[in-house]
């Protein structure tokens, strides 16, 4: 085994990861860049054939030339063949979906049947790794699922991922600590070595017991999508009382004990992680008896917060939406990805088609992802400008770089009526008052 930070006797891991999705791509790809033999493993034969084509299914910045790097280098690999994957690796990584059930909960059915898929493929002692997001308690299942059908040993190791989409590369190349939920010096052991290289220059691992592993990624998760909440109702309030949330946000940010991540007035938050997660949380709560009443909170909060927005547009139109043309500028839950899982933007067009309005959208990655969710029932704009055509007003609902200077003179001149809904807080509201725009904002009152 190599030392705990140096990279001074440290062997080329075999490692197999299974699920070619956002966590298993960029993991393996990374582990890969690292030195390791990485076989990435999934039963889509096209998106296999794809990504040994050179085809990146997911927009994530650099993971595309860290996939080429590596396959070219001969340490990344890709494969549907789940068995030989495992028999030529000795840790396994879990990287498939858990998505929400009916109830709220995670659904591990994925997670078991790889965890069957491994245990009858053994051929020797394995470190399996659950990279996938399940609640307390999963390793066990695990666990005895592969006694059941293997005498091999074995040993099943939480460990969470905190990648934020659009910095997934980064993060996992620097991570602000990697937790290894571990109940075997072992697999403990080998692990620490895996990570080794992530570290040269100071301990962030935390090893703790699996049970609380898994808690950390919810726990986690959940208190960010709290103070994305709680921002929210405070700019609400903010807007009936004739206070400005930006100028509360610095004031409540400056201090060290609060500081500013995750505390920015908008649209609530969306994508794959925290709406799940946070439901998830509610429902082990439910399950044990404990009432997560906070965390309840949040989820409602949130989902009202797009309502919210949407009001402020029927109000200015006095609920004569009908034929109204809307521009969209953005429709990914975030930028620097393409990703619109419980996307902001999903409910706000959705419940402006139900009043009649017609939606013009633009995003710059999420175009083919959004006619998974809207189909023939808004129209895709070739740009930005293009969605501003003939609108009644436009709305800005994801945050991309290429929309925080944009050419105002052009927009009046392509718009019906200048008139913009901002819900990232982005623009400022003296130099488009000063162009001639009606901008309304989240946590401040309009006041020409």
């Amino acid at each position: 085994m190599c030392a705990y930070f140096g990279l001074e006797g440290c062997e080329q891991k075999k490692i197999a990861v299974i699920g070619t999705g956002y966590v298993g791509l960029v993991a393996g790809s990374c582990l890969a860049d690292m030195g390791n033999e990485v076989i990435c493993v999934d039963n889509n034969l096209d998106k296999i054939q794809q990504l040994k084509n050179g085809i990146i299914p997911i927009y994530e910045p650099r993971l595309g030339e860290l996939v080429k790097s590596n396959v070219e280098e001969g340490r990344l690999f890709f494969t549907n063949d789940l068995d030989f994957a495992i028999k030529k690796s000795n840790v396994c990584f879990i990287a498939v979906g858990t998505p929400q059930g009916e109830d709220g909960s995670a659904d591990l059915q994925y997670v078991f049947e790889v965890a069957k898929s491994i245990a009858k493929s053994m051929n020797e002692y394995k470190v399996i790794v659950n990279k996938s997001t399940v609640p307390v308690g999963s390793a066990e299942k695990i666990t005895k699922i592969i006694k059941d059908i293997t005498a091999h040993p074995f040993d099943v190791v939480s460990n969470p991922e905190f990648l934020k989409q659009g910095n997934a590369v980064e993060d996992f190349l620097h991570p602000d600590r990697i937790i290894i939920g571990s109940n075997s010096d072992r697999a403990t052991q080998i692990m620490q070595d895996i990570y080794a290289p992530f570290f040269r220059t100071g301990n962030r691992i935390i090893v703790m017991d699996v049970k609380s592993a898994e808690m950390t990624k919810y726990a986690s998760n959940s208190f960010l999508a709290t103070r994305i909440s709680f921002m929210n109702e405070i700019a609400n309030l903010c807007e009936q009382v004739g206070a400005d949330a930006q100028m509360v946000r610095l004031g409540m940010s400056s201090d060290s004990r609060i500081g500013s991540k995750f505390l920015f007035p908008g649209l609530g938050y969306g994508g794959s992680c925290f709406p799940k997660d946070v439901k998830a949380l509610i429902k082990t709560g439910d399950d044990y008896g404990c009432q997560m009443n906070i965390i309840r909170c949040v989820d409602e909060t949130n989902k009202n917060q797009r309502e919210i927005f949407v009001q402020k547009i029927i109000k200015r139109f006095n609920s004569q939406l009908n034929n109204k043309i809307i521009a969209a500028w953005g429709l990914a839950f975030k930028p620097k990805t393409n990703d619109m899982r419980e996307a902001p933007s999903i409910t706000i067009i959705n419940r402006l088609l139900s009043l009649g309005a017609k939606i013009q959208a633009f995003d710059p990655k999420a175009m083919e992802s959004a006619k998974f969710y809207f189909g023939d029932k808004i129209i895709y704009s070739h740009s930005a400008y293009d969605a501003l055509k003939n609108a009644d007003c436009m709305l800005l609902l994801t945050e991309w770089n290429e929309f925080r200077q944009p050419d105002f003179d052009k927009m009046i001149s392509l718009m019906k009526s200048p008139i913009i809904f901002d819900g990232r807080n982005q623009y400022d509201e003296k130099v488009l008052f000063k162009r001639g725009f009606e901008y309304y904002q989240i946590g401040k009152r309009y006041e020409r």
